[in-house]
């Protein structure tokens, strides 16, 4: 690593509204986006874009995504019509057990911090994996080409901006117990400099040699033998008195490392095909269930504070049961049909009522019990999600569209970073319930070997007869959830434009007594309106920004007259980044 001494350099100029044709990116951050469309303009599909952003992100975004993390991969083939996604979610080593986050001096659950913190929270990366199937099986491009814009980033540099600085300082106090981790992330000992040139040599050497020799470079070779020695013996700074746990991974478990090709979840909404993520993560059934308890009433911009009522209520309901049912299918019966249909929707949507609020924690119903759906009774609490992560959309002059979602989970992860590689390891495994839901319900989401925890990420796109209309997702631990539906409720039942719909103040119902707001719905009249309802808001936490904030959008509008709108936030997370190849509108 190095970083230039201030000179007062700025980043690329940035917008987060591009309309125009020949391919589409929409990402966080400018440096990303530019590479993607760099790939598009070198004859690159919407697949290779989609890699060359996230390895991009990887550079300029290190504390939210990277190749010591995972994600979810929803793909649009034009030629086809078919949907189809890829699992690339971390796993739990093969030495996990449900009570691994369990301190067997006490028989408490590890602080959540001190899991955060240490080689036991690292899952097997699944993120390389991920770039790998997608190019073998969608993509123009070798990984070589793909990686080649973010090797040049992480070589020459990023110019530092506010909120890198920001999230860094977020970090300081856990990266400076980490060796690796502060030489690479504090330079000389301080934050990165806002208008400092930020250089990863380490990083660009690793993804030189993952070009070279492929991504079991990692799975099965160099780089996974440094992620393993990381995982098992931290390097933890010399003097420092923090406990930093190490990790159960082996050389084993990278090599026996999958992804997993998924049919996507599908529900039908006012007309339009909604597709996302199925397990192991819970974006799709989530989203799915909400929408189609929605899909029972009739909202509109004419009666916005119903419109959200109801949105609110729903997101509540959804999350009662994705808490209940949904984990890794591979070890867990999760109802994702069930939970998907329309019958179950419209009994879970006799709860709500146009004149008062549920009270939460809402009971689960059973999607297997047909009638169930209007128990009453008394749920489980939602369990913390980092509000990390990052999200990325592509499209190509060809048709094809790419929504995906990658993590390392918390902002800095597991704060651990592989010597020498430049990279950060993931803290996924903390995403497991520490402890069943109840004496009576294990629930589906304990860690176990080989597990995939369950993850909110909802990478979706959305057709109109049969055709792309909208492609989005979102960063922000389980408010992923509440971002995507918020968001399509303001374009399709608000009449807000794109734009408007992914800039509106945000708020979060996630089966909980309160609801995360915004600070501009705060001081908006709906706030009022509703807390009469019986609604009760509260200030959403602050992730890494002076401001809290909701989630940080990114998405693709396909326009009637064959254009493509790409939009990114104007202000979240400072801003992000949308381009198009050929701007004309």
């Amino acid at each position: 690593m190095s970083a230039a001494p201030a000179s007062g350099l700025k980043p690329p100029a940035k917008e987060s509204v591009a309309t125009g044709s020949g391919g589409a990116v929409s990402s966080v951050n400018v440096y990303a986006t530019r590479a993607g469309i760099e790939v598009l303009r070198h004859g690159g599909n919407a697949v290779d874009a989609a890699v060359a952003t996230a390895a991009a992100l990887g550079v300029v975004e290190p504390y939210s995504a990277g190749i010591g993390g995972g994600g979810y991969f929803t793909y649009y083939h034009a030629r086809t019509g078919k949907i189809s996604t890829i699992d690339g979610r971390e796993t739990a080593p093969a030495r996990m057990k449900p009570d691994s986050f369990t301190d067997p001096s006490t028989g408490k659950p590890i602080p959540f911090p001190e899991a955060v913190n240490s080689g036991l929270s690292v899952g097997v990366p699944g993120t390389p994996a991920t770039w790998r199937k997608a190019l073998h099986d969608w993509g123009t491009m070798s990984p070589a080409k793909a990686l080649r814009p973010a090797t040049r980033l992480a070589q020459h540099g990023f110019v530092v901006n506010d909120e890198f600085r920001a999230q860094t300082a977020l970090n300081e106090k856990r990266f400076r117990n980490i060796s690796s981790t502060a030489k690479l992330f504090l330079p000389n000992g301080e934050l990165p400099v806002v208008g400092s040139r930020f250089r990863n040599p380490d990083l660009a050497r690793t993804y030189r040699q993952l070009a070279r020799e492929g991504m079991n470079a990692l799975y099965r070779g160099e780089i996974g033998r440094d992620v393993v020695r990381a995982v098992q013996h931290p390097p933890v700074t010399p003097g420092s008195d923090a406990k930093i746990r190490p990790g159960l991974m082996t050389a084993g478990d990278l090599a026996k490392y999958t992804t997993l090709r998924q049919q996507p979840t599908h529900t039908t909404y006012r007309g339009l095909d909604v597709y996302s993520m199925a397990p192991s993560s819970s974006g799709g059934t989530t989203v799915g269930e909400a929408l189609n308890i929605l899909e029972n009433f009739h909202l509109s911009a004419a009666d916005k504070v119903q419109a959200l009522h109801h949105y609110l209520e729903a997101g509540r309901i959804a999350f009662a049961d994705r808490n209940r049912w949904v984990g890794d299918p591979a070890f867990s019966d999760v109802p994702t049909e069930q939970l998907l249909a329309k019958k179950f929707a419209k009994d879970r949507a006799c709860l709500i009522s146009p004149t008062t609020t549920l009270t939460s924690p809402v009971a689960p119903a059973d999607p297997r019990r047909p009638g169930d759906g209007c128990a009453q009774g008394t749920g489980t609490k939602e369990r913390y999600e980092g509000p990390s992560t990052t999200h990325l959309v592509t499209s190509d002059r060809w048709g094809n569209v790419v929504s995906y979602t990658l993590t390392i989970e918390q902002t800095g992860g597991s704060a651990i970073t592989v010597p020498g590689r430049g990279f950060l390891l993931n803290n996924e495994l903390t995403d497991f319930d520490f402890t069943p839901l109840s004496e009576d319900v294990p629930g589906p989401n304990l860690p176990g070997p080989g597990k995939r925890p369950r993850s909110s990420m909802s990478p979706t796109i959305v057709l109109q007869d049969g055709r792309p209309l909208l492609a989005l997702g979102s960063p922000g631990g389980a408010t992923i959830i509440t971002t995507v539906l918020q968001t399509l409720v303001n374009r399709v039942d608000l009449g807000m434009t794109l734009p408007e719909a992914v800039a509106a103040p945000r708020i979060s119902q996630r089966n909980r007594a309160d609801t995360d707001a915004e600070p501009a719905f705060l001081q908006s009249p709906e706030r009022t309106a509703l807390e009469r309802l019986g609604q009760h808001f509260v200030e959403a936490p602050k992730a890494f920004t002076p401001s809290p904030e909701i989630g940080a959008a990114a998405a693709l509008e396909f326009l009637a007259d064959g254009r493509t709108q790409a939009v990114a936030e104007p202000k979240r997370r400072g801003g992000g980044s949308a381009m198009v190849v050929h701007p004309n509108g």
